[in-house]
């Protein structure tokens, strides 16, 4: 299972801590504390690769094995209003 969590930035959808679940493919729509496409866009590039296992470390996306690290693709002022929203992947 995959957890991630909100770990900062600026948002109309998310606050810190706001938590997604995914498992075998699947958001936990239950358990999850809110989603936005602009955020899916990015997040759901990476889940698959590693649910199955793949390395944050190989995917550039984590000094560390047991976590990965993404941000929301809203580039920001000022351009947009700048919710762009940064979120820390765990496997669990």
């Amino acid at each position: 299972m995959l957890e991630i969590t909100v770990i900062g930035g600026n948002c109309s959808v998310y606050s810190e801590g706001d938590k997604i679940f995914i498992e075998n493919k699947k958001i936990d729509l239950e358990k999850t504390d809110a989603l936005c496409t602009h955020a899916l866009s990015t997040i759901l590039h990476f889940t698959t690769a590693l649910e199955k296992g793949i390395s944050p470390v190989e995917l550039g996306l984590s000094k560390e094995e047991e976590v990965a690290y993404f941000q929301c693709v809203d580039v920001g002022e000022p351009y947009t209003k700048g919710e762009t929203i940064k979120f820390k992947c765990e496997m669990k």
